[in-house]
């Protein structure tokens, strides 16, 4: 069996313009292993899952100056909500 790597990621609410529906507020954390987290709505986790696919399997942004972080905004323009995305610790698994 093949081993494979992943990246768990911590998402953290960088900052909110407004007011979020859901009572997000800045510092607050969610890890993301291999399910994802109640607390972040439909639509914010849309935006989010993109970068937390690419950071978790080893990839990074060219415009980010830390590899292994992302700053993600939730599409609600009136209450933007700003997501700190970064990638913490290494796991193994076997298929």
């Amino acid at each position: 069996m093949a081993e494979k790597r992943y990246f768990k990621i911590k998402v953290t609410v960088d900052s909110v313009a407004g007011k979020c529906p859901l009572g997000n507020k800045p510092g607050r954390e969610i890890v993301i292993d291999q399910t994802t987290s109640a607390g972040i709505c439909i639509s914010a986790f849309n935006s989010l899952n993109p970068a937390i696919q690419v950071l978790k399997y080893g990839g990074s942004f060219p415009w980010e100056e830390n590899p292994d972080v992302a700053y993600i905004c939730c599409p609600d323009h009136v209450n933007r909500t700003v997501y700190k995305i970064e990638r913490t610790e290494e796991v193994a698994f076997k298929e």
